[in-house]
């Protein structure tokens, strides 16, 4: 069993990121710049959002916080949006889900441009996912499928099953895992919380991709021998062993199904860092373009 280490990719990444960022101003050239959006006082997101400001400085980004209060209404807020997208100095904008009740979340993905939409939500940017035309992939998916690539996971022929049919996480890589492509040629079988006798489908999975924020929900007796379990929930419970009073566990009880597995991530520290190295690849992308 290989436990595949988020953390030390998304490092990886990074250092990458920050080098090509130092070539391209010793080339006099623009630097990166991330503008993200947040609304209320969430707490869970206001730290993700300071964790995506954190690494922005990390690899040499310049990055903009813009705090709204709970009451801003849709109108201000898509002007807020378009004021972002017309200025040149910007090249990624991320509004931060969720959303104020309300708050339309999909008028306001549809409100941010194409070109700086590094979260890859705009359906311009799903839409040409699908068709696989080069464009800003989710940022998520795209960590996943990076995961797969560095750890040289074989995936061409393999079953692919996906629980879970977010249009954050299970669609797109329900997608990007059948590309042809590597990783990708995989049949894929996607599930969700309608799929009648889930446990015998993910018993076939080579590669088991699991997004339904329902706490150690996959046990050992649902995945074959060998299997590659990629757990991209995260659930925060109480815990009396820990000093903050809480934990956060996976959609995969991980000590029941470790030991079952070829390949594991693990939570937190698996998927969670690949998806804001991700979201910075595609800021990094909206200077250089998708070619370099």
């Amino acid at each position: 069993m290989t436990i595949l280490d988020g953390k030390k990719i998304s490092k990886e990444i990074q250092l990458e990121i920050a080098k090509a960022v130092n070539k391209l101003n010793l080339e006099g050239k623009k630097t990166p710049h991330l503008a993200a959006i947040l609304v209320g006082n969430n707490g869970a997101s206001q730290t993700y959002v300071n964790a995506k400001v954190t690494a922005c400085k990390n690899v040499g980004f310049k990055s903009t916080l813009i705090q709204f209060d709970n009451n801003i209404s849709e109108k201000d807020l898509l002007m807020k949006v378009d004021e972002i997208n017309r200025d040149k100095e910007i090249d990624g904008l991320i509004v931060q889900l969720p959303l104020p009740d309300h708050i339309n979340s999909i008028r306001i993905t549809e409100a941010i441009s194409p070109l700086k939409d590094v979260d890859g939500f705009h359906p311009i940017n799903i839409g040409k996912m699908a068709l696989n035309i080069p464009t800003f992939l989710p940022a998520t998916p795209a960590g996943i499928l990076e995961l797969i690539k560095r750890y040289n996971i074989s995936t061409s022929g393999k079953h692919c099953v996906v629980v879970g049919r977010s249009h954050i996480v299970g669609m797109p890589i329900s997608i990007l895992m059948s590309r042809n492509s590597n990783p990708g040629n995989c049949t894929v079988t996607l599930t969700h919380s309608r799929t009648v006798n889930l446990k015998n489908i993910t018993k076939t999975a080579d590669i088991l991709i699991v997004a339904l924020g329902k706490a150690e929900f996959i046990t050992s007796d649902m995945i074959k021998e060998g299997a590659c379990i990629i757990d991209v929930g995260i659930t925060r419970v109480s815990s009396k062993y820990t000093k903050s009073g809480w934990k956060l566990l996976g959609d995969v009880a991980f000590d029941d199904i470790k030991d079952k597995s070829s390949y594991i991530t693990p939570v937190p520290g698996g998927v969670g860092p690949m998806t804001i190295s991700m979201l910075l690849l595609n800021t990094l992308k909206s200077v250089t373009g998708f070619d370099s």
